[in-house]
């Protein structure tokens, strides 16, 4: 705790912290009270708009270490030695829930990871799922306006949601992981994550490798039944949370193995499935994952606000070495992270020091602007200039895809040989156990009981028994059950 007398924010000395000015002992409170005046206003704006999404959250400190060397793929420099150590953040959270919401419940976990490099911060923004419901960010507000309350009725309502997945077969993969075992993690520190997306790296010749990241927890899986997660979210709507900063209070630092799997460039164009499909997995049996480095998380906020909250991530943050993929879905999150976060915390939000960069210095000709905190003094603000001010260093972080042809236009995602929204939901399913598809029925079967609609039931059923006779067999049954 910082020693010394109480201050206003101007640092002035605060004289009485108990008592408003008056006119007298029972007069009226004075305007000419700043300390009053400061208090109040500085409350009024504590809050900041939460994240429309993955509002609830919690992060940690820690650092990721590499165990393999993996520069004939990338020239990326955390990368580039085997026992290099990069300091990271990561914050975990729930995507459908406001910032009140509890921790125990069935949606996908976010899993953001924010390494220190550097070479500038690299932000990699996925999910505990290794898949998503849409393939296509055009369509991520409809998605997102079914999860969230209702117009009307300011209530989630299934009608909404069954509607949606029911006319977007392509989120029947998603859709079976969600309401499967792994659905609702025991806490963030018991489950996996996923980059999701499809990545590019490039190596010093300038050669090019589609990559997808795996975070397996060293923990083990746990997860919730939907009866344990009620329970809990009822006793303890801060469990997962709470969890994660005891555990690294008592020194039970958790951590991730870290994997990728990389496919060569040349690979894409004939692979059996689209490999930049968000609604897709490329089958481990095709393309192994290597296990590249060991990711600890060992040290708490020490103000949730000043660095949960206001921690920005965006995977448009790249290093050398490490870019894009044509991912519609990944494509569309390029712009909206940045954009969101200049609306929710401002314009210059990487100044804060969570987002800073930790090994070199932001050199930009951006000025002004709310929390500005002229870092660059008088220097000059464009570039090129004759002043000795930074300049482009003429090298890409990526390499430029190549052979893109045809008219521009609304174009729907490649489809390749294998592709179709159901056949991955059908594998998964079927690699379940008696047990597990079980459980998985009723936790489909009890949501989808809850639609008033009989066309929007019967649509749902319908995907899921194009992934699987049986898996649409067994939950028609179960929903006709429970609707009598």
């Amino acid at each position: 705790m910082t020693q010394g007398p109480l201050t206003t924010e101007a640092g002035a000395p605060v004289a009485d912290n108990q008592n408003s000015e008056t006119a007298g002992v029972g007069g009226p409170v004075l305007v000419q009270d700043q300390l009053l005046l400061e208090k109040l206003a500085h409350f009024n704006r504590e809050r900041i708009p939460e994240r429309v999404v993955h509002a609830r959250g919690a992060g940690a400190y820690g650092t990721f270490t590499v165990t393999a060397d993996v520069t004939p793929y990338t020239r990326a420099a955390f990368l580039s030695e085997v026992g290099k150590q990069t300091e990271v953040f990561l914050r975990f959270s729930t995507v459908a829930g406001n910032l009140g919401a509890a921790d125990a419940v069935r949606d996908p976990r976010g899993f953001a990871v924010k390494f220190y490099t550097e070479e500038g911060n690299y932000d990699l923004v996925g999910n505990n799922t290794p898949v998503f419901f849409i393939r296509d960010a055009i369509k991520f507000p409809d998605f997102i306006h079914t999860q969230k309350r209702d117009p009307y009725t300011g209530s989630q309502e299934a009608d909404n949601v069954w509607d949606f997945w029911s006319l977007s077969p392509e989120s029947t993969h998603q859709v079976t992981w969600l309401f499967g075992d792994r659905g609702i993690p025991a806490s963030y520190r018991h489950m996996d994550g996923f980059g999701s997306h499809t990545f590019q790296w490039n190596n010093e010749a300038g050669e090019v490798f589609w990559v997808k990241y795996h975070f397996k927890t060293d923990q083990g899986i746990k997860n919730l039944t939907a009866e344990e997660a009620e329970l809990l979210a009822g006793k303890d709507p801060d469990s997962h949370q709470r969890d994660l900063r005891e555990a690294i209070e008592r020194g039970e630092f958790p951590s991730w193995t870290v994997g990728v799997q990389i496919m060569p460039a040349a690979d894409a164009a004939t692979y059996r499935f689209n490999p930049f499909d968000l609604t897709k997995v490329w089958p481990h049996a095709d393309y192994p994952v290597i296990e590249i480095g060991k990711l600890e998380l060992n040290r708490n906020p020490r103000n949730i606000f000043a660095e949960v909250e206001q921690s920005i991530f965006s995977p448009a943050h790249f290093v050398p070495g490490i870019g894009p993929s044509p991912d519609k879905m990944l494509q569309g999150r390029l712009f909206a992270y940045g954009d969101a976060h200049r609306y929710r915390v401002g314009i210059n939000a990487d100044h804060l020091p969570v987002n800073r960069p930790h090994a070199t210095e932001a050199r930009t000709n951006s000025r002004d602007g709310y929390l500005y905190d002229g870092r660059h003094g008088g220097e000059k603000n464009y570039e090129p200039n004759s002043f000795g001010g930074p300049q482009q260093t003429g090298r890409p972080l990526w390499q430029p895809v190549d052979g893109l042809t045809g008219g521009t236009g609304n174009h729907p995602t490649p489809v390749h040989a294998e592709d179709n929204d159901f056949v991955q939901a059908g594998n998964l399913y079927r690699l379940m156990s008696e047990e597990e598809k079980e459980r998985l029925v009723a936790n489909l079967a009890g949501f989808i009981a809850k639609v008033t609609r009989q066309d929007i039931v019967e649509r749902a059923i319908g995907n899921f028994r194009n992934a699987d006779a049986d898996f649409g067999k067994r939950l028609e049954s179960a929903v006709q059950a429970l609707r009598g």
